[in-house]
Protein backbone atom coordinates (compact mmCIF):
# COMPACT_ATOMS: atom_id res chain seq x y z
CA UNK A 1 0.00 0.00 0.00
CA UNK A 2 1.10 3.58 -1.12
CA UNK A 3 0.97 5.42 2.24
CA UNK A 4 2.02 9.95 2.19
CA UNK A 5 3.10 11.11 5.86
CA UNK A 6 2.24 14.61 6.68
CA UNK A 7 3.28 15.66 9.86
CA UNK A 8 2.96 19.52 11.95
CA UNK A 9 6.52 21.37 11.45
CA UNK A 10 6.44 23.44 14.30
CA UNK A 11 6.24 20.26 16.96
CA UNK A 12 9.33 18.31 17.41
CA UNK A 13 7.63 15.46 19.25
CA UNK A 14 5.36 15.12 15.81
CA UNK A 15 8.46 14.96 13.88
CA UNK A 16 10.12 12.62 16.02
CA UNK A 17 6.62 10.34 16.26
CA UNK A 18 6.34 10.73 12.19
CA UNK A 19 9.86 9.29 11.38
CA UNK A 20 9.00 6.26 13.78
CA UNK A 21 6.04 5.41 12.11
CA UNK A 22 7.48 5.71 8.90
CA UNK A 23 9.78 2.71 10.05
CA UNK A 24 7.46 0.72 11.21
CA UNK A 25 4.90 1.02 8.22
CA UNK A 26 7.72 0.88 5.88
CA UNK A 27 8.73 -3.01 7.99
CA UNK A 28 5.32 -3.40 7.48
CA UNK A 29 6.05 -3.81 3.42
CA UNK A 30 4.40 -0.56 2.98
CA UNK A 31 5.44 2.29 0.50
CA UNK A 32 5.92 5.12 2.23
CA UNK A 33 6.26 9.09 1.34
CA UNK A 34 6.86 12.16 3.32
CA UNK A 35 5.32 15.45 2.73
CA UNK A 36 7.65 18.37 1.49
CA UNK A 37 7.65 20.02 3.99
CA UNK A 38 7.62 17.39 6.29
CA UNK A 39 11.02 15.36 4.45
CA UNK A 40 12.66 18.80 4.81
CA UNK A 41 12.62 18.85 8.18
CA UNK A 42 13.33 14.89 8.79
CA UNK A 43 16.16 15.20 6.19
CA UNK A 44 15.03 13.03 3.50
CA UNK A 45 13.29 13.79 0.08
CA UNK A 46 9.35 14.81 -0.26
CA UNK A 47 6.47 15.32 -2.45
CA UNK A 48 4.40 18.61 -2.54
CA UNK A 49 1.01 18.35 -1.30
CA UNK A 50 -0.66 19.23 -4.92
CA UNK A 51 1.49 15.74 -6.35
CA UNK A 52 0.28 13.50 -3.74
CA UNK A 53 -1.41 10.52 -4.49
CA UNK A 54 -1.82 6.90 -3.32
CA UNK A 55 -3.95 4.91 -1.11
CA UNK A 56 -3.77 6.78 2.67
CA UNK A 57 -2.86 10.06 3.49
CA UNK A 58 -1.71 10.06 7.36
CA UNK A 59 -1.84 13.08 9.01
CA UNK A 60 0.23 13.62 12.19
CA UNK A 61 -1.07 16.89 14.20
CA UNK A 62 -4.43 18.74 15.32
CA UNK A 63 -7.45 19.92 13.34
CA UNK A 64 -5.00 22.50 11.57
CA UNK A 65 -3.46 20.04 9.85
CA UNK A 66 -5.91 17.86 8.78
CA UNK A 67 -7.41 20.81 6.98
CA UNK A 68 -4.98 22.32 5.55
CA UNK A 69 -3.49 18.89 4.05
CA UNK A 70 -7.07 18.37 2.76
CA UNK A 71 -6.99 22.02 0.98
CA UNK A 72 -3.41 21.61 -0.62
CA UNK A 73 -4.21 18.35 -2.03
CA UNK A 74 -5.23 19.00 -5.53
CA UNK A 75 -6.75 15.11 -5.76
CA UNK A 76 -8.40 13.98 -3.06
CA UNK A 77 -6.59 10.73 -1.38
CA UNK A 78 -8.11 9.06 1.97
CA UNK A 79 -6.73 10.55 5.55
CA UNK A 80 -6.78 9.52 8.78
CA UNK A 81 -5.47 11.60 11.62
CA UNK A 82 -2.94 11.32 14.14
CA UNK A 83 -3.68 13.58 17.05
CA UNK A 84 -0.87 15.80 17.97
CA UNK A 85 -2.93 19.05 18.73
CA UNK A 86 -5.21 20.27 21.01
CA UNK A 87 -9.29 18.61 20.39
CA UNK A 88 -8.00 17.29 17.52
CA UNK A 89 -12.09 16.22 16.31
CA UNK A 90 -10.63 15.68 12.37
CA UNK A 91 -8.25 13.13 13.75
CA UNK A 92 -9.49 9.75 14.74
CA UNK A 93 -6.58 8.02 16.13
CA UNK A 94 -4.86 8.78 19.07
CA UNK A 95 -1.24 7.57 18.86
CA UNK A 96 -1.52 4.51 21.28
CA UNK A 97 -4.36 3.33 18.56
CA UNK A 98 -2.43 3.45 15.70
CA UNK A 99 -0.02 0.16 15.94
CA UNK A 100 -3.08 -1.75 16.07
CA UNK A 101 -4.97 0.48 13.25
CA UNK A 102 -2.19 0.00 10.58
CA UNK A 103 -1.69 -4.01 11.58
CA UNK A 104 -4.99 -4.25 9.90
CA UNK A 105 -4.24 -1.91 6.65
CA UNK A 106 -3.67 -4.92 4.07
CA UNK A 107 -7.45 -5.91 4.82
CA UNK A 108 -8.24 -2.89 3.46
CA UNK A 109 -10.25 -0.13 5.12
CA UNK A 110 -13.67 2.03 4.70
CA UNK A 111 -13.82 5.46 3.26
CA UNK A 112 -16.23 8.42 3.67
CA UNK A 113 -16.94 11.10 2.36
CA UNK A 114 -17.24 14.41 4.04
CA UNK A 115 -18.83 16.81 1.92
CA UNK A 116 -17.42 20.51 1.28
CA UNK A 117 -18.62 23.83 0.09
CA UNK A 118 -17.57 25.76 -2.68
CA UNK A 119 -17.42 29.48 -2.54
CA UNK A 120 -17.68 32.47 -5.52
CA UNK A 121 -16.97 35.89 -5.54
CA UNK A 122 -19.11 37.52 -7.99
CA UNK A 123 -18.34 34.32 -10.23
CA UNK A 124 -14.87 33.48 -9.06
CA UNK A 125 -14.10 30.36 -7.36
CA UNK A 126 -12.08 31.17 -4.58
CA UNK A 127 -11.85 27.42 -3.34
CA UNK A 128 -13.59 24.51 -1.28
CA UNK A 129 -14.04 24.63 2.69
CA UNK A 130 -14.22 21.13 4.49
CA UNK A 131 -15.27 23.03 7.90
CA UNK A 132 -16.16 26.80 7.24
CA UNK A 133 -15.64 30.10 5.38
CA UNK A 134 -15.45 33.21 7.77
CA UNK A 135 -16.57 36.60 6.31
CA UNK A 136 -15.20 39.35 8.36
CA UNK A 137 -14.22 43.42 8.41
CA UNK A 138 -11.01 44.57 7.49
CA UNK A 139 -11.06 47.06 10.32
CA UNK A 140 -11.75 45.73 13.32
CA UNK A 141 -14.74 47.16 15.76
CA UNK A 142 -16.95 48.11 12.34
CA UNK A 143 -19.94 45.92 11.34
CA UNK A 144 -20.81 44.43 8.14
CA UNK A 145 -24.51 44.01 6.60
CA UNK A 146 -25.39 41.19 4.84
CA UNK A 147 -28.21 39.98 2.68
CA UNK A 148 -29.57 35.99 2.51
CA UNK A 149 -30.64 34.85 -0.66
CA UNK A 150 -32.17 31.56 -0.92
CA UNK A 151 -33.44 30.35 -4.30
CA UNK A 152 -33.25 34.03 -5.17
CA UNK A 153 -35.39 35.24 -2.28
CA UNK A 154 -34.76 37.55 0.37
CA UNK A 155 -34.13 35.65 3.77
CA UNK A 156 -32.48 37.30 5.91
CA UNK A 157 -30.88 40.82 6.32
CA UNK A 158 -28.75 41.96 9.51
CA UNK A 159 -25.80 43.42 10.95
CA UNK A 160 -23.20 41.46 12.51
CA UNK A 161 -19.55 41.32 13.06
CA UNK A 162 -18.95 38.93 10.66
CA UNK A 163 -20.87 35.62 9.29
CA UNK A 164 -20.03 32.00 9.25
CA UNK A 165 -20.60 29.45 6.33
CA UNK A 166 -20.38 26.54 7.90
CA UNK A 167 -20.39 22.48 6.82
CA UNK A 168 -22.06 20.07 9.15
CA UNK A 169 -18.26 18.89 9.80
CA UNK A 170 -17.22 22.05 10.75
CA UNK A 171 -20.30 22.61 13.16
CA UNK A 172 -17.64 21.22 15.89
CA UNK A 173 -15.23 23.72 15.30
CA UNK A 174 -15.59 27.45 14.79
CA UNK A 175 -19.41 27.19 14.51
CA UNK A 176 -19.76 25.79 17.47
CA UNK A 177 -17.88 27.82 19.09
CA UNK A 178 -20.50 30.99 17.69
CA UNK A 179 -23.33 29.33 19.28
CA UNK A 180 -24.52 27.10 16.48
CA UNK A 181 -25.66 23.70 17.03
CA UNK A 182 -23.20 20.32 16.34
CA UNK A 183 -24.82 18.71 13.18
CA UNK A 184 -24.82 15.48 12.73
CA UNK A 185 -22.25 14.93 9.12
CA UNK A 186 -24.39 12.98 7.26
CA UNK A 187 -26.49 15.79 6.89
CA UNK A 188 -25.73 17.81 3.81
CA UNK A 189 -26.51 21.89 4.51
CA UNK A 190 -25.16 24.97 4.63
CA UNK A 191 -25.02 26.19 8.22
CA UNK A 192 -25.10 30.01 8.61
CA UNK A 193 -23.87 32.18 11.81
CA UNK A 194 -23.81 35.43 12.65
CA UNK A 195 -20.97 36.13 14.36
CA UNK A 196 -22.27 39.13 17.01
CA UNK A 197 -25.28 40.21 15.46
CA UNK A 198 -27.04 43.24 16.12
CA UNK A 199 -30.33 42.15 16.21
CA UNK A 200 -31.06 38.81 18.86
CA UNK A 201 -33.52 37.80 15.85
CA UNK A 202 -30.56 37.11 13.81
CA UNK A 203 -30.35 33.33 14.00
CA UNK A 204 -28.22 30.39 12.58
CA UNK A 205 -29.33 28.91 9.55
CA UNK A 206 -29.54 25.14 8.13
CA UNK A 207 -30.20 25.21 4.23
CA UNK A 208 -30.45 22.33 2.30
CA UNK A 209 -27.84 22.00 -0.29
CA UNK A 210 -30.39 21.37 -2.94
CA UNK A 211 -31.09 25.33 -2.56
CA UNK A 212 -29.51 28.18 -3.92
CA UNK A 213 -27.25 29.99 -1.44
CA UNK A 214 -26.20 33.70 -2.23
CA UNK A 215 -24.80 36.24 0.36
CA UNK A 216 -24.44 39.79 -0.20
CA UNK A 217 -22.35 42.25 1.68
CA UNK A 218 -24.79 45.46 1.59
CA UNK A 219 -21.85 47.72 2.89
CA UNK A 220 -19.31 50.12 2.05
CA UNK A 221 -16.98 48.92 4.55
CA UNK A 222 -14.02 46.49 3.41
CA UNK A 223 -14.03 42.89 4.34
CA UNK A 224 -12.19 39.64 3.76
CA UNK A 225 -13.39 36.03 3.53
CA UNK A 226 -11.11 32.82 4.99
CA UNK A 227 -11.30 29.98 4.23
CA UNK A 228 -11.09 26.59 6.31
CA UNK A 229 -8.02 29.09 8.50
CA UNK A 230 -5.66 28.32 4.88
CA UNK A 231 -6.20 30.80 2.82
CA UNK A 232 -7.55 34.68 2.74
CA UNK A 233 -9.27 36.89 0.04
CA UNK A 234 -10.22 40.35 -0.54
CA UNK A 235 -14.02 40.91 -1.11
CA UNK A 236 -14.78 44.07 -3.25
CA UNK A 237 -17.68 46.04 -1.62
CA UNK A 238 -20.66 45.00 -2.12
CA UNK A 239 -19.89 41.45 -3.31
CA UNK A 240 -21.75 38.73 -3.99
CA UNK A 241 -20.71 35.52 -2.58
CA UNK A 242 -22.33 32.06 -4.00
CA UNK A 243 -22.08 28.68 -2.13
CA UNK A 244 -22.48 25.82 -3.57
CA UNK A 245 -21.93 22.11 -2.34
CA UNK A 246 -18.53 20.76 -3.99
CA UNK A 247 -18.21 18.15 -6.17
CA UNK A 248 -15.00 16.88 -4.81
CA UNK A 249 -16.09 15.84 -1.24
CA UNK A 250 -13.18 15.27 1.27
CA UNK A 251 -12.62 11.51 1.72
CA UNK A 252 -11.47 10.19 5.87
CA UNK A 253 -10.96 6.25 6.52
CA UNK A 254 -13.93 4.91 8.27
CA UNK A 255 -12.43 3.39 11.25
CA UNK A 256 -16.18 2.52 12.73
CA UNK A 257 -16.30 5.13 15.46
CA UNK A 258 -19.53 7.35 16.12
CA UNK A 259 -19.74 10.70 15.33
CA UNK A 260 -21.59 11.18 18.73
CA UNK A 261 -19.22 8.89 20.63
CA UNK A 262 -16.70 11.20 19.44
CA UNK A 263 -18.37 14.33 20.24
CA UNK A 264 -18.84 13.01 23.53
CA UNK A 265 -15.11 12.16 24.21
CA UNK A 266 -13.89 15.03 22.70
CA UNK A 267 -15.71 18.09 23.10
CA UNK A 268 -17.32 16.69 26.58
CA UNK A 269 -14.89 14.90 28.71
CA UNK A 270 -11.69 16.90 28.17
Amino acid sequence: MKVVLVSRVDNKEALRYTASLARYLEDLGHSVSLEAGTALHLGRDGVAFKDITGDLVVVIGGDGSVLLTIHQMRKQVPVIGINRGEVGFLADLEPEETNAFFATLEDGFLVEQRMRISLYADGRHLGDALNEAVIVTERPAKMLRFGVYIDGIPSERFRADGLLISTPTGSTAYAMSAGGPIVDPKIEGFLLIPLAPYMLSSRPHLISTERTLEITLETEKPAHIAIDGQSMFELKREAKITVRRSGDPALFVDIGRSFFEKVNYKLRNL
